[in-house]
């Protein structure tokens, strides 16, 4: 592994290189994650039905005592909805919806009056959009058999672990991406920063490196002020203590102010994405940002 940033020429290799390294990865790790999230969501979808006597019993006692089954519900829809359209169509307080569904808890400050009325809301939407073609049982008079609900169980099951598996990958990547990089580090002789401690990354030590760091930076006019998460941060063995000046400090936020303020358009091979601060005439400090 090679750091190209003065090699423009390599750069649409680089990106062929890591794009071969995600692949691999991927088929190897993906497959395990997707089955294991089925798994546990298949067993959850079928508690949600003896808990709901098969949605027949859906009310609000039901959904007040088991409330972590909203996702549940909200993926028993035709369409399937997602958590903001449930909240819009049923003109719902989204802090009592991302309770239920985060926390797995109905906020206690809220007066019972005010739960049941907003529980009425949810079962009110959830009840009018329940498929029916996977709850074949509804609204008939028999009662589902086994096979009836163990297909209704792995149907929902699929839709809900297809959502919640996507984030669990992603986060994976990013361990993949940040182990990659500090694996080479440490091999240069690099030293990683205390875990814990919150890095400011002017003030780092020469020949370090830090993971998710906040940059502050002012948006053009000097108005407003942001914390921009920076995946890697990284101070050159070359440099030196407390090298980084007023000025250089105002070079990497202005840099990345603009990189905050640019088009979001997909990602440019003839751009990295790292933001190099020169010093003595060489570069002594690197902030990365990660491709997602």
């Amino acid at each position: 592994m090679a750091i190209n940033l003065d090699k423009p020429l390599l750069w649409k290799q680089d990106v062929r290189l890591s794009v071969d390294m995600y692949n691999e990865w991927f088929l190897r790790f993906a497959p395990e994650a997707f089955r294991g999230q089925r798994i546990r969501a298949t067993e959850q979808v079928k508690a949600a039905l003896e808990h709901t006597a098969n949605f027949l019993g859906l009310d609000a006692p039901a959904l007040r005592s088991r409330p972590e089954i909203l996702p549940i519900l909200r993926m028993a829809c035709c369409p399937p909805i997602a958590r903001d359209r449930l909240i819009g169509l049923g003109d719902i307080s989204p802090n009592l919806i991302r309770s239920m569904e985060v926390d797995e808890m109905i906020p206690s400050r809220l007066a019972t009056s005010e739960v049941l009325e907003q529980l009425a809301k949810i079962l009110s939407v959830i009840q009018r959009l329940l498929d029916p073609d996977i709850a074949t049982w509804i609204g008939g008079s028999a009662t589902p058999g086994a096979e009836e609900v163990e297909r209704a169980s792995t149907i929902i099951a699929d839709r809900l672990c297809g959502a919640v598996a996507d984030p669990i990958i992603r986060n994976a990547q990013e361990k993949r991406q940040l182990s990659a990089i500090k694996a080479w580090l440490e091999e240069k002789g690099y030293a990683q920063a205390p875990a814990g401690k919150s890095v400011n990354f002017a003030t780092m030590r020469p020949g370090t490196f830090a993971f998710r760091v906040n940059v502050p930076v002012k948006l053009e006019g000097g108005m407003k002020q942001i914390n921009i998460p920076i995946d890697a941060a990284i101070m050159r063995k070359s440099s030196t203590p407390n090298e980084l000046s007023a000025a250089h400090r105002g070079e990497v936020r202005r840099r990345l102010c603009q990189r905050e303020q640019a088009p979001k358009g997909g990602s440019d091979e003839n751009e990295p994405p790292a933001t190099e601060l020169p010093g003595a005439g060489a570069v002594h400090f690197v902030l990365v940002r990660l491709l997602r």
